[in-house]
């Protein structure tokens, strides 16, 4: 049957890639250190653990979370089945009891006879093909490793996420495009610019000031931050003027309305490969998700901002995945047989870290197979997602949750036919998506 397929870790990643190896008929080694070796943040040694929330996110039909999810149904995911089964209510959102989800994994691990589970810690990469899905609490000693075959400079342990706003949200009357000093990399102006006046800035400092914080999971997720990337808040605390010496500087702008400079200044940068979408530059913070839209859309031009991603700052270990892997996941360069998966590849949230074990598992599957992994197309969800994680500015890499700003967009006659109505053209989207993967399927899987 040949040599087995190495998996690291036993979250979700590593629990999904290790089941789609073995459904394949293959043999999977999974590797899970607890209870040999515990985390800051799990309390058991079953496999998928959930640290922080139960929810899944979204099952409301036509939404980004929902057609992710759908695409792995489709694909037999192991962990959407059992989720099913652990569901409890939860409104639109599929909600999980803890314990019978991770009881539920580890069970079908546990009697799958082509899946060897083994409670060891892994400190180097086996010279095999081989899943790293170690999650954000990678072990030190394997972070080492993963730095030492990479490159360290390509490895990252606390996560400094900005907020995302939806393009169509922002006021462009009130908002305005400039760079700094008329300086622009690309040749236009590179920056949209919410400007504040000073009765703006005093009353924005304030709420951040009586804003509430998320408490911390774990020990590494509290104060001290580090000082390259300090919560909007923390700053506040400093002193009043803090923000508009930082990330809320006005030198530089003009806002033409007015045809001086504003007191304060807001920046919002366009994402790369998410056109449809800005993000709030410098704007990490550790604020609940609802402080965080009360307070964001008191700047001006933001009133009716719809955030596709809050700010964040916690202990994450993830690779600069742009800069390593391909579109399958796979390292580039020297060592293919290398892939990633889950939140170490840089994604954000629970069904993003299945999904990429899902495909981690069927391309390195694939490959034991003598073949050749086919990435999935880029109107799928899934595909979009390893596409932004193999092709993402390197400079500029964040981690990424599933929204509709991944995929790409409609043709401009369905675009332009549907303008007016945005749940048309998301249900567009996943109709085109899920098309895309059944031809995927007939030819790959």
């Amino acid at each position: 049957m040949g040599e087995p397929i190495h998996v690291i870790g036993g979250g979700l990643a590593g629990s999904e890639a290790a089941y789609q190896i073995a459904r394949r008929g293959l043999r999977a080694v999974l590797w899970e250190m607890r209870p040999v070796r515990r985390t800051p943040a799990h309390q058991t040694d079953r496999l998928g653990e959930l640290v922080c929330s139960n929810s899944l996110k979204s099952e409301q039909e036509d939404t980004a979370p929902w057609l992710l999810k759908e695409e792995l149904r489709r694909l037999d995911s192991l962990l959407l089945s059992v989720a099913e089964s652990a569901r409890v209510p939860g409104g639109h959102a599929l909600t999980v009891d803890r314990e019978i989800f991770a009881e539920g994994i580890t069970a079908a691990i546990e009697r799958e006879p082509l899946i060897d589970l083994r409670r060891e810690e892994i400190t180097a990469l086996p010279d095999a093909i081989s899943i790293v899905a170690t999650g954000p609490l990678t072990s030190d000693a394997l972070a080492r490793e993963i730095a030492r075959s990479t490159g360290s400079a390509h490895l990252y342990f606390y996560d400094s996420i900005s907020p995302i706003v939806d393009a169509e949200s922002v006021d462009t009357g009130i908002a305005f495009r400039a760079s700094r000093y008329g300086k622009s990399s690309t040749g236009t102006d590179d920056y949209l610019n919410c400007p504040l006046d000073r009765a703006q800035y005093e009353a924005f400092v304030d709420a951040l000031l009586e804003a509430r914080s998320v408490p911390a999971h774990i020990p590494e997720d509290a104060t001290p931050y580090f000082e390259a990337c300090l919560p909007i808040e923390e700053l506040a605390r400093r002193g009043r003027e803090t923000l508009r010496f930082g990330p809320m500087k006005p030198m530089g702008l003009t806002d033409p309305r007015t045809g001086r400079r504003p007191y304060a200044v807001v920046q919002l940068r366009q994402e790369d490969l998410r056109a449809a979408s800005y993000n709030l530059v410098g704007f990490q913070n550790h604020l609940r998700f609802a402080e965080q839209q009360r307070i964001l859309r008191m700047i001006p031009g933001l009133e009716r901002a719809e955030f596709l991603r809050f700010g964040q700052i916690h202990r994450n270990t993830y690779i600069n995945a742009p800069a390593m892997l391909t579109a399958t996941l796979q390292l580039r360069g020297r060592r293919p047989e290398v892939f990633f998966a889950g939140q170490i590849s840089g994604v954000e949230g629970y069904v993003e870290s299945i999904a990429t074990g899902l495909a981690a598992g069927m391309h390195a599957a694939t490959l034991a197979s003598g073949g050749w992994p086919e990435a999935l197309p880029r109107e799928t969800a899934l595909g979009s997602l390893c596409h932004y994680i193999s092709a993402a500015d390197a400079a500029h890499y964040q981690p990424a949750n599933i929204t509709f700003d991944l995929l790409p967009p409609l043709e401009d006659a369905i675009r332009q036919r549907l303008r007016h109505d945005k749940h048309a053209r998301h249900a567009e989207v996943c109709r085109r998506a899920l098309a895309a993967l059944e031809t995927y399927r007939h030819a790959y899987v």
